[in-house]
């Protein structure tokens, strides 16, 4: 029976999301005019900001660019925040941008490279505990001089690689073949299911541990986390000073880190501690071996020119030749043109991963415009800034925490570097005190932000990946599997912060 044409609007309306979820979002937009009307801006902004929130987490149910760009056109419409403040914010995080569009389309032409790589160590490392620590400090290193997106889109394509190869052959095909959907699982085996779904916790594991790990490190130094830039700009600091000015409290955060990864792998609670199935590792051992017995010279050839562009991705990042996303767009160029791929549509795809993100990210900055315009932060800064300086680097460490597990951490840094800056230079605080300040703000906007994805850029990444729902990785999933990281990693920042600088 067709459809009336009412009836044909509601099953269009977010496609085939549960309909209870629909309705939420209608009831959000219904609510958000008359919040307005009755308890005003602010109030209706800090609603909109859980709004924006619920979508995130429902992110399986719906991808949030949908719901979340309702949300973010209705703020603009009911004059929460003007068209012209969220280009602003897009402008002044157009760097992100860049490297959303061409860094993670870059890392998808070194796929095989690092499959190649990862497929060694994850068969060569027998121990699952030694592989997470390995994943977990891997994330720490190249995030400390690379950039935490770039990272993610790394493990990304490592995980979906691994996850593909062995989908085929539980799908009852080879290995091998081509044109298979490994977002379905209707023809896998009935006896390959079990083995299946613990290859996907395995995998959660060492997603989570990656991804912690590079909050771990891009805490540390200056080119770590876009918000560390500006911070060290504000404090006149190069790499060495900024280095050395955090390290009294990320190193401890380091090493305790690494500890709560072996802790929670060993104590296998909240979901780690998953061993890799004998019948996986038996696909993959044998995938290497197929790999290896039939590469041909082109092959060879294309997995050393992918392997000399990582090590001038790596020179490029480290010693910043460039703003990121222009090394990226560098890094296509040379991957694309020494590797044959010369055909657009085989280009094309490199860029469905990043480009909804990217947009998604837009939207982001249109919530981030209603925090600024409508001082949503404000109190919470006059009110710290109102307390003995003594205890003032722990409450900001503290507030900055707290409002970046909610929001962006590079807003929130944004905000707390400018406002302090404004009072050193008024002569309300002395240098020693503003560079304390600084420290909290750095460490407390990077540490706890791990608690909720929308606290990182990294984590919101991960979350909307195509590899998320491959892993059955859920916003509450990964909230509760980095829950230690977060107890671990607020105390003892917190800790550093009132007593190591």
């Amino acid at each position: 029976m067709n459809p009336t044409l009412a009836q044909a609007f509601k099953q269009n309306f977010l496609g085939a999301s549960p309909d209870w979820y629909q309705a939420t979002i209608v009831i959000f937009l219904v609510i958000n005019p008359l919040a307005l009307y009755i308890v005003g801006p602010f109030a209706t902004g800090w609603l909109l900001i859980g709004e924006f929130i619920f979508t995130l987490a429902m992110a399986l149910k719906c991808y949030p660019l949908q719901p979340g760009g309702l949300l973010a056109i209705e703020a603009i419409l009911l004059g929460l925040a003007s068209p012209e403040s969220v280009y602003l914010e897009a402008v002044s995080n157009f760097q992100v941008i860049l490297l959303l569009m061409f860094m993670v389309a870059g890392i998808y032409f070194m796929r095989d490279m690092l499959l190649f790589v990862f497929t060694k160590i994850l068969l060569g490392v027998q121990s699952k505990i030694l592989l997470s620590l390995l994943f977990c400090f891997a994330g720490a290193v190249l995030s400390a001089f690379l950039d935490a997106l770039t990272v993610t889109a790394v493990l990304i394509t490592i995980a979906v690689g691994f996850f593909s190869v062995y989908h085929k052959v539980a799908s009852g095909k080879d290995m091998t073949s081509l044109g298979h959907d490994h977002t379905s699982d209707t023809e896998v085996a009935d006896e390959h299911r079990d083995d299946l779904e613990q290859f996907r916790a395995f995998l959660r594991n060492l997603i989570m541990h990656g991804a912690v790990g590079t909050a771990l490190g891009g805490v540390c130094t200056l080119v770590g986390e876009p918000q560390n830039l500006l911070i060290a700009e504000k404090a006149g600091w190069d790499f060495i000073t900024f280095f050395l000015t955090m390290a009294p409290v990320t190193m401890p955060v380091l090493v305790c880190g690494l500890m709560t990864c072996l802790v929670i792998e060993k104590t296998a609670i909240v979901g780690y501690g998953v061993q890799l199935p004998s019948n996986v590792r038996n696909v993959l051992v044998e995938y290497s071996e197929y790999e290896q017995s039939h590469r041909t010279k082109n092959d060879v050839a294309a997995l050393i020119v992918q392997g000399i562009v990582a090590a001038i991705l790596v020179l490029a990042l480290a010693f910043h030749w460039a703003p990121v996303g222009l090394i990226g767009l560098m890094i296509i160029v040379l991957l694309t043109a020494f590797n044959g791929v010369i055909e657009e549509h085989r280009i094309g795809h490199a860029f469905e991963e990043a480009l909804p993100f990217t947009a998604l990210l837009v939207v982001f900055f249109a919530i981030v415009a209603v925090i600024h315009e409508q001082h949503l932060f404000s109190p919470v800064i006059s009110y710290v800034l109102a307390m003995d300086e003594q205890v003032q680097p722990g409450m900001f460490f503290l507030a900055n925490g707290i409002l970046s597990m909610i929001s962006d951490n590079v807003f929130v840094a944004t905000v707390y570097i400018n406002e302090i800056k404004a009072v050193l230079d008024a002569g309300e605080i002395s240098r020693g005190q503003f560079e304390k300040l600084a420290v909290a703000i750095n460490t407390g906007t990077n540490l706890p932000s791990v608690a909720t994805p929308n606290g990182q850029a990294a984590f919101l990444f991960l979350l909307t990946s195509a590899l998320a729902p491959l892993i059955g990785l859920s916003y509450m999933r990964m909230v509760l599997m980095a829950l230690p990281y977060t107890i671990v990693l607020t105390t003892v920042g917190l800790w550093g912060v009132v007593y190591m600088i």
